[in-house]
């Protein structure tokens, strides 16, 4: 199993949008993906027709246990999805309440972790959609993750928000035995735009070795494939948008480290 978070902490950079048509990619090619749903908003739930607000089990309910994961829970917790090849581990938006919880008991760090050693053997791949904001979701994020993806949409405002994040990822390495591989992604693309011209600059100029070099152009399709509740590349797999998500899956495939031991 390949664990990939995608994060960042800002928000309508293109995180979920990145973490589906990247998981669709690969679920098209056969393999059996897990897709993860950590933002209380629910995106990731909603994009694939379950609402976040009526779910009476979800995500949240793997934190219920002191830090630990009782045997089959996260099997229970699972959903179909669009696509026979994925399914969801859904948001709530009880997981609102995890940071007042976290506090009061502490030791959620590994939660997801342990979860996901329940299903080692189930999935392939598994897509951690993770919330625009530091605390426990995000921190369960990248301790379960062995790479993460770090959209970024390439205007002015997001520069600050990639800044916070690989300052967070900096923190996180500290406490890691190995510092964990991160990718940014430029996305919303737009050549007619000096803001998207400018920033994709800054980005090249400023992170050259942790930059995929090309960039996930803004595309009316991969906003169809939402409405539809379809992976893009089930709505048009010869998009501009799905073609960008095609070739950063093949570079993050040949940037993958090896498979991690699982979390007891």
């Amino acid at each position: 199993m390949k664990v990939w978070a995608v994060a960042n902490q800002k928000g309508g950079v293109g995180k979920t949008t990145t973490a589906v048509a990247l998981a669709g990619l690969l679920a098209d090619q056969g393999q059996k993906v897990l897709v993860v749903d950590l933002d209380p908003h629910g995106s990731m739930t909603s994009y694939f027709g379950h609402d976040p607000d009526s779910l009476t089990s979800s995500v949240f309910n793997l934190f219920q246990h002191k830090g630990q994961v009782p045997e089959g829970l996260a099997q229970a917790l699972l959903l179909n999805t669009s696509h026979e090849n994925i399914r969801l581990l859904p948001s709530s938006t009880s997981l609102a309440t995890l940071e007042r919880q976290s506090a009061a008991q502490g030791g959620f760090g590994l939660v997801l972790s342990r979860a996901l050693a329940q299903l080692w053997d189930d999935y392939q791949f598994v897509l951690i959609d993770s919330p625009p904001l530091l605390g426990v979701s995000m921190i369960n994020a990248l301790a379960a993750c062995e790479q993460l993806v770090i959209p970024v949409q390439t205007e002015f405002l997001a520069m600050k928000g990639l800044e916070r994040m690989v300052h967070t990822l900096d923190m996180v390495n500290r406490s890691r035995k190995q510092a964990l591989p991160y990718t940014i992604v430029p996305t919303l693309f737009d050549r007619r735009t000096q803001a998207s011209l400018s920033t994709l600059r800054m980005l090249r100029r400023d992170y050259p070795d942790h930059l995929w070099q090309a960039y996930v152009p803004i595309d009316t399709k991969l906003r169809d494939a939402s409405l539809a509740g379809l992976v893009p590349s089930r709505v048009d797999a010869g998009a501009r948008g799905v073609l960008a998500y095609r070739a950063l899956l093949r570079y993050l495939l040949a940037q993958a480290v090896p498979r991690r031991e699982q979390v007891a």
